[in-house]
């Protein structure tokens, strides 16, 4: 079992940044990839990116590939999403998810994740 909790949401003017943080409890952080995603008003779910259980490699979505960086602290037990030149397309629901079922599994996913957060809200205003 994982709980995972985000945070760092808000509203944020086009051309700005944000740092979103997901904080994990329960089974052992460093043993299972992380994923964040995003749900805005009337469209499915979608993958942002993921990063691997040891940190050392990730992956993004086109739409926010060289404007959104993951990174993670397996001492902590957290991994953030830094988003910066945001645009209002950027705005939804945004969710941190773990790979437990694909526990040490050398790789990284769009799908499949099986624990999630409960989500924070990012708006971006034009």
């Amino acid at each position: 079992q994982v709980q995972l909790v985000e945070s760092g949401g808000g509203l944020v003017q086009a051309g700005g940044s944000l740092r979103l943080s997901c904080a994990a409890s329960g089974r052992t952080f460093s043993t299972y990839a992380m994923g964040w995603f995003r749900q805005a008003p009337g469209k499915e779910r979608e993958f942002v990116g993921a990063i691997t259980w040891s940190g050392g490699s990730t992956l993004y979505a086109n739409s926010v590939k060289g404007r959104f960086t993951i990174s993670r602290d397996n001492a902590k037990n957290t991994v953030d999403l830094q988003m910066n030149s945001l645009k209002p397309e950027d705005t939804a629901v945004y969710y941190c998810a773990a790979d437990l079922r694909r526990e040490r599994r050398v790789g990284l996913f769009k799908t499949g994740y099986d624990y999630w957060g409960q989500g924070t809200q990012v708006t971006v205003s034009s």
